[in-house]
């Protein structure tokens, strides 16, 4: 792509959506020329403050955005991003990528066969100290991952599995890579008519257990999760953006010795760094970090953990 500015768009002007813009303007490369949203006073006032056109309905875009942020509810993420791939726009469409894997599917079918972009949304492996476990961690056989966020409306709209769990989903499948062999999993709705605390158990062929835990009733926020593996053990404070790596090694005497490792974690701000990542894809025209593809393996594994919890046996 040889222009100087891609013209972004956002649909879904809510919580997310007022983030990605801001993020967009930041980047040099962009200029946010259209918002959508159903509410029309919330397009406008979008639209007001980032000097773009507002709309209610999102398919008045096309035509004039080359690439697109998707942040409107799971249910509406096949219909809209399928628009916007069959009219020949890159996508970047907030975790998870659909409701269902044959939406899925039909989304990333339509992007490989119009040679698209579809990055999907999953803003925690862009949490630099996410990423600073690339430089540590080998081979996981333990992980404890606990997601505990207070209640809020948004988001229930589905199960906290695709809510909040499906970030820790996301990092495990990417950072065990292995076949899974087992799933246990268990669930309650407390204050909506969805699933909202979980905690699931996945064995893998490599012999990784992992403890989940995701849960939107808590007091407090708590974000972390914790690898132990034989090089030593990792804690990952997601929301802090800080890791705790130990390690061993041998004195002099040949005991062993637990030691700190000096991780350098980046000051990046995750989403910016996600939505850069996406736009560097679109002008390259190369593989997003998080393609449709890597969605559809959390998805699955959510959907999955959904089913067993629904017909599992209640005493």
């Amino acid at each position: 792509m040889k222009k100087n500015k891609l013209n972004i768009g956002v649909v879904g002007i809510g919580h997310l959506g007022n983030y990605h813009l801001q993020k967009y303007q930041n980047l040099e490369n962009c200029e946010i020329v259209a918002v959508a949203d159903p509410l029309a006073d919330r397009a406008k006032k979008a639209a007001d403050i980032y000097q773009s056109n507002a709309f209610t309905d999102y398919r008045a875009m096309l035509g004039k955005v080359d690439a697109v942020s998707i942040a409107v509810p799971t249910g509406e993420h096949h219909k809209v991003a399928r628009d916007f791939l069959a009219a020949g726009v890159d996508v970047l469409i907030e975790k998870p990528i659909c409701a269902t894997l044959e939406e899925a599917d039909e989304l990333i079918g339509l992007a490989k066969k119009n040679n698209l972009i579809l990055q999907v949304g999953f803003v925690e492996r862009f949490n630099p100290a996410i990423m600073a476990l690339e430089n540590v961690i080998e081979k996981p056989m333990f992980i404890e991952a606990h997601r505990l966020h207070p209640f809020f409306e948004r988001g229930t709209d589905v199960d906290v599995i695709l809510d909040l769990m499906i970030h820790d989903l996301d990092i495990i499948l990417k950072f065990v890579n292995s076949p899974l062999t087992s799933v246990e999993a268990v669930g309650v709705a407390i204050l909506s008519d969805k699933i909202d605390i979980s905690n699931v158990r996945l064995s893998f062929d490599s012999g990784c257990i992992a403890n989940i835990t995701a849960s939107r009733i808590s007091a407090k926020t708590m974000q972390k999760i914790r690898f132990f593996g034989a090089e030593g053990y990792h804690s990952v404070d997601c929301q802090k953006r800080e890791i705790l790596s130990l390690g061993k090694r041998k004195n002099g005497a040949g005991q062993q010795q637990i030691i700190q490792n000096n991780i350098e974690v980046g000051s990046h701000d995750p989403l910016e760094e996600e939505i850069r990542c996406f736009v560097n894809s679109v002008v390259n025209r190369t593989r997003p970090l998080i393609s449709g593809e890597d969605a559809r393996k959390s998805l699955e594994l959510a959907t999955d953990i959904i089913q067993k919890m629904k017909t599992a046996e209640v005493p």
